[in-house]
């Protein structure tokens, strides 16, 4: 792989290299878990049941290239218009820069470490469950609201 600029984090999502893109994400794994929806008012509401391909130790994909194949609803985040990324996390750096907001001071590419999102409780690490042990029907009992 490429190496990664340091001056991508203010780029626009539309004119990032696919290894800038890869690059922007956090590691909170939040994208993984598994969201509800209320069809009546459109409001979404996260799980800490998480997709059972997430290693939850390392908060990433244990199949990424295959994720799509594997998970039929896993959606890629680069075929996304900017503007329906509001069901990613406040915090998401994806929905952040679709926003034009910068990134937040525990970013690793503002700060440097990769265990800062991890240390400041913005990722799932320790605190999910695989959808391999919920019936989809329980997710309901699932439902977390995680200050960010």
């Amino acid at each position: 792989m490429e190496p990664v600029p340091e001056s991508f984090a203010d780029k626009p999502l539309h004119e990032l290299t696919a290894v800038e893109w890869e690059a922007l994400c956090d590691g909170c794994a939040k994208c993984c878990l598994h969201k509800l929806e209320d069809e009546a008012c459109g409001d979404i509401f996260y799980t800490k049941v998480r997709c059972r391909y997430l290693d939850e130790a390392t908060c990433r994909c244990t199949d990424y290239d295959n994720r799509s194949v594997l998970v039929s609803n896993c959606i890629d985040l680069k075929g996304q218009d900017p503007a329906a990324l509001n069901w990613l996390p406040s915090t998401c750096a994806y929905r952040l820069r679709a926003n034009n907001q910068p990134l937040p001071e525990w970013h690793y590419l503002v700060c440097g470490d990769r265990e800062q999102v991890h240390r400041e409780g913005i990722s799932i690490r320790g605190r999910s469950v695989s959808d391999e042990f919920v019936h989809p029907d329980g997710f309901d009992e699932h439902i977390v609201r995680w200050v960010e």
